[in-house]
């Protein structure tokens, strides 16, 4: 899991500006000087000292706050939280497991000060099914399943 790190209240979402809400004479919504600071391809101040921290106890990237900028964001937001997803797969494989689901969620806002939308981090979820062979209450599952089971589809050649 990774979060964009300033501006969030205890719902953990970012309020929005009144920058991003446009009139007539700015249609786009963004302020004056982030409206010289967009047409520059610059960053306001606040997009500059964004940084991105993983919150998780796993291996993977952006272990300490790192930088990244709003326009490659999505992209570094959507490749780590791969990461997380890849490791399912891997736990699972060494463990005699199946993952059942993987999703990501990229999670949005707007920035305050110059009024643009931002990924400001991902969650990753995952559901892994452990089989245990040895286990006396798996084998009588499995012989419970057999009789449930057994016979249930006949193909006949006539």
């Amino acid at each position: 899991m990774i979060n964009g790190m300033n501006g969030y209240n205890q719902y953990g979402y970012m309020p929005l500006s009144p920058y991003a809400q446009g009139t007539q004479n700015n249609p786009n919504g963004l302020g004056v000087d982030a409206e010289k600071s967009a047409r520059q391809g610059g960053e306001c101040e606040t997009c500059k000292n964004r940084k991105y921290k993983d919150g998780s106890n796993e291996m993977v990237s952006f272990k300490s706050a790192t930088h990244i900028s709003p326009q490659a964001a999505a992209s570094a937001v959507r490749s780590h939280e791969q990461e997380h997803v890849s490791n399912a797969y891997k736990k699972a494989a060494t463990g005699n497991g199946e993952v059942l689901r993987a999703s990501v969620t990229l999670k949005t806002a707007i920035c305050p000060e110059c009024g643009r939308s931002y990924v400001a981090g991902g969650t990753t979820s995952t559901q892994i099914k452990y089989y245990n062979e040895d286990n006396p209450y798996q084998k009588e599952l499995k012989a419970t399943d057999k009789d449930k089971y057994g016979g249930m589809n006949l193909d006949l050649k006539l």
